[in-house]
């Protein structure tokens, strides 16, 4: 999720009810060399967005450790997370994210450093996670040794992704083997993988013995996926989504917050580095891929409500043909 889960995004998923909130996952190295941007990575507010975990990555384990103990006294996070999940190569060719699922003697030296790391610096009032996935490919799936080991190391809660490095984002969440790492450890595990609907959840949480689900790309397209997972987990009924005059109002509302934000190049970069975002907000809708094709020049927020009134217009007049909506993208297709 990085370049996603920033403050603006992590608030919004708040608001609609997420329980846990982590940081874009940032390198070691980053933060000890305590550069500006690490700084936006790992900013949080207090009073919106606790509890919240900072994410690190890494393969040095004396590194690793000396950067939690920064980060805990630098903005006192809820926990720290270990990201040892990550498949994309240029963080694997670092030895960081899913590389370490290969080398299972330095994650071991990696989790238990920073967990004794942290539990000094805090008094063991501040835990460590980690993510993993459930292998490095599907000769060596080892979800279930690699918890234990995390485990004796004093993690505290383990997420899992259902999927191995290999497997990237494509194929399907290998919710099995989620099961078994949770019926093999006493911490609590969170599943993650193909939670793209309140049902999902509800179906994952009752079947696969987790203590919770990790949303991630649904969450991208769909915020309001955990505000309908809480109204199902209660009632047994989902919320209607948006229409989509609400759902025009949220991206625009997610956008003049980005906009607010922004340090660095204005509000040309800010809404630069939205457009990926509004792709995944308009899978969906109707007339989607010609919406896309105007976001992904959109340079403004003024060009934006623009292109948001003529389609609510062009929605109103009926403009839209039968099969005009994205099926085959729809929000429940985005996998997490």
């Amino acid at each position: 999720m990085a370049g996603v889960t920033d403050v603006v995004f992590r608030q919004l998923c708040k608001e609609q009810g997420a329980d846990v909130l982590t940081t874009e996952f940032v390198s070691a190295d980053g933060i000890l060399h305590r550069n500006e941007r690490t700084r936006e990575y790992i900013e949080f507010d207090p009073a919106l967005e606790r509890p919240l975990g900072v994410q690190l990555f890494g393969g040095d384990p004396g590194r690793l450790a000396e950067a939690a103990r920064a980060v805990v006294g630098w903005v006192q996070p809820d926990f720290i997370d270990l990201n040892f999940g990550c498949p994309v190569n240029k963080v694997v060719a670092r030895n960081g994210g899913s590389s370490l699922l290969r080398d299972c003697p330095l994650l071991e030296r990696v989790a238990r450093a920073v967990a004794e790391a942290v539990a000094q610096e805090t008094g063991g009032r501040t835990p460590v996670t980690a993510k993993i996935r459930v292998g490095w490919d599907e000769r060596s799936i080892n979800a279930v040794p690699v918890a234990r080991l995390l485990e004796d190391c004093g993690v505290a809660r383990l997420a899992v992704h259902g999927r191995t490095k290999a497997q990237g984002y494509s194929g399907e969440a290998n919710w099995d083997v989620i099961a078994q790492v949770a019926a093999s450890v006493r911490m609590p595990v969170i599943g993650n993988g193909d939670i793209t609907s309140a049902h999902d959840v509800k179906r994952r949480r009752d079947t696969a013995g987790v203590a919770g689900v990790m949303i991630g790309r649904a969450a991208m397209g769909a915020p309001w996926i955990f505000s309908q997972a809480k109204a199902f987990l209660a009632t047994g009924e989902v919320p209607p989504a948006p229409e989509l005059g609400e759902r025009w109002a949220s991206i625009l509302r997610h956008c003049r917050l980005a906009v607010g934000r922004r340090r660095h190049g204005g509000e040309s970069a800010a809404m630069a580095s939205m457009r990926a975002r509004l792709m995944a907000y308009t899978r969906g809708m109707e007339g989607g891929r010609g919406l896309r094709g105007q976001l992904s020049h959109v340079a403004s927020v003024a060009e934006l409500e623009g292109i948001a009134a003529r389609h609510l217009d062009e929605h109103a007049a009926g403009l839209f043909g039968a099969g005009s909506a994205d099926e085959g993208l729809a929000l429940t297709a985005i996998r997490a």
